[in-house]
């Protein structure tokens, strides 16, 4: 039993900066913990890097001024070892015997000893609760056969408290869960602040809301890149220039390693790294979960349609994919349109974690193949379903993630650029127009039909755009190749004739137009018929050239 007036202490931190701006929460959860007697467990949950450790750090000193008999035990669930000797070290401080004798089972003395009344107030704190498999799972060590679950002390003057990423976990644990979410704008410059060694950084106002904004206003992200901007004497806009560099520098500085004496020794600072025992976790746990998870960072994180996720076994399977990942909240859903968004840092920690197993450039051609297989083709009616897949093909078509002469993404490429065209998008057309040509041209040859086509809707684009000595040449080009090598009565010849002939009228060269037109309608009649729509389309131009000329003249 503790001498008289002694409280246990096992915290291993100190109080730091992380915790600005975490009031109500920490006044929602001392309310709860000891207002309200039913939840003696209590779960706080979020993202890695968020807070949850400083929330409740931050308790832990409160508890130890208001109530200096409460005796406070601090045990971190890292690993198996490190939960093993805390529980010995609190142990020790309760003053309990028999520690050392043999195989004792330390955890089960201390549930004991912490279920009698004469204990009094105690608070256990599991830190990193994570891995569910250590609380569910038995283990035969120390002399007992039982899950680490088992050995939670109840007490009427006893309070536990988790913090863990898992959502799934805390659910598991806790009868009450408090979610930790991202700082607004206020609280993190406020933290920024107090990290700076130089305040006179934040005096430009829109260097500071552009860095906050690209760390997602997450703590320990904040944290790390003042720890940097620190060491390196840079203002904010050097720093974000360094951000938006290249995808690769943005993860090196993730990736940094910084002084945080709230965090353990063992574990890694990083924010990259963080998240890295997530990563495993999920893959270990949820294998389509994982699988997803891989699938989303080599898309747009932000409006996925679910539509978009590969397909599963059933639906459960993919609700509880879903389910796993905004446990881990890595995920959020949208309830208006049942899509999902992914946090931008965790679509980049991701995308490094991919590069890192080799199978960065799989998943890119799985996301390549997913998109070709659910685009709609370009025609109107599919326009609504199209919209919510461009930003993710224009995504995974960026050239730095695969090569062109892949024939997948060519195939993408062109229906991307179908679409962007068909939604009157010209000058984003034009880009994925001219890399199929290019493609086309190394890959099948310049007098390829496909070749042929992908120039005349490039040439079509430019007369859109307003661009017509650039329309013009392309058109003769293609209309000279397809007369020589298909033929003058060939369709596509014929179709050719008409695009030209639309160039030259958009030129004001009415007479050139009208007679290129004409000839191309006296073509299409012969070859395909009165009724064809392309013959029908001809000669409703012709008819609308020669009304307006009529109404010039008169």
């Amino acid at each position: 039993m503790l001498p008289s007036g002694k409280a246990c202490w096992t915290v291993p931190f100190e109080r730091n900066s992380l915790f600005v701006g975490r009031g109500a929460q920490l006044e929602r959860l001392e309310g709860i913990l000891f207002a309200e007697s039913q939840f003696s467990r209590v779960a706080i949950t979020g993202l890695g890097g968020v807070g949850k450790t400083q929330v409740v750090l931050e308790l832990a000193y409160r508890i130890k001024e208001r109530y200096p008999d409460c005796s406070v035990l601090w045990l971190p669930v890292t690993n198996s070892e490190n939960l093993q000797q805390a529980y010995l070290k609190a142990g020790r401080q309760l003053g309990i015997t028999g520690l050392e004798e043999g195989r004792a089972d330390v955890k089960k003395l201390v549930q004991d000893h912490l279920g009698q009344e004469s204990a009094g107030q105690w608070l256990m704190i599991f830190d990193n609760a994570d891995d569910i498999d250590m609380w569910i799972k038995k283990s035969e060590n120390e002399g007992g056969s039982r899950a680490l679950k088992d050995y939670l002390p109840r007490s009427s003057q006893g309070r536990i408290i988790f913090t863990t990423r898992s959502r799934k976990v805390a659910v598991d644990l806790a009868r009450k869960v408090i979610e930790v979410s991202e700082m607004d704008k206020e609280t993190a410059e406020l933290l920024l602040r107090k990290s700076l060694i130089n305040p006179d950084l934040l005096n430009s106002r829109s260097d500071t809301l552009e860095l906050l904004q690209q760390l997602i206003f997450l703590p320990l992200a904040i944290v790390q890149a003042v720890a940097y901007i620190n060491k390196n004497g840079m203002t904010f806009s050097d720093y974000i220039s360094l951000l938006k560099d290249q995808e690769q520098t943005f993860i090196d500085l993730l990736s940094k390693d910084f002084e945080d004496d709230g965090r353990y020794p063992e574990a890694k600072n990083p924010i990259a790294t963080t998240w890295l025992i997530s990563f495993e976790q999920i893959r270990r746990l949820d294998i389509l979960a994982a699988e997803y998870l891989s699938f989303m960072c080599c898309i747009d994180p932000r409006d996925i349609p679910q539509s978009l996720l590969p397909p599963a076994q059933s639906r459960e399977k993919v609700m509880d994919a879903i389910g796993t990942l905004n446990a881990y909240s890595f995920v959020s859903r949208q309830p208006s349109d049942n899509s999902l968004g992914l946090h931008r840092l965790v679509h980049l920690a991701t995308r490094n974690w991919l590069r890192r197993e080799g199978s960065l450039a799989q998943w890119t051609l799985k996301a390549v193949a997913r998109l070709n297989e659910i685009l709609p083709n370009n025609n109107h009616e599919n326009r609504n379903v199209w919209r919510i897949y461009l930003h993710h093909a224009r995504y995974v078509l960026d050239p730095s993630f695969i090569e062109d002469e892949v024939k997948e993404k060519t195939e993408l490429l062109w229906k991307f650029s179908m679409c962007l065209y068909s939604d009157g998008r010209y000058d984003e057309a034009e880009k994925p127009f001219f890399q199929v040509m290019e493609v086309e041209k190394r890959v099948l040859g310049q007098e390829h039909p496909d070749t042929l086509t992908s120039a005349a809707n490039l040439a079509s684009t430019y007369r859109n755009q307003g661009r017509w000595k650039e329309a013009e040449k392309l058109d003769v080009q293609v209309m000279e190749t397809r007369k020589r090598v298909l033929g003058q009565e060939h369709p596509s010849t014929l179709t050719s004739m008409g695009n030209l002939a639309l160039t030259w009228k958009s030129q004001d060269r009415d007479i050139e137009a009208f007679n290129l037109m004409n000839k191309c309608c006296h073509l299409q009649e012969k070859k395909l018929g009165v009724d064809h729509p392309h013959t029908i389309s001809s000669l409703q131009t012709l008819k609308e050239w020669e009304m307006a000329s009529s109404e010039v003249k008169s």
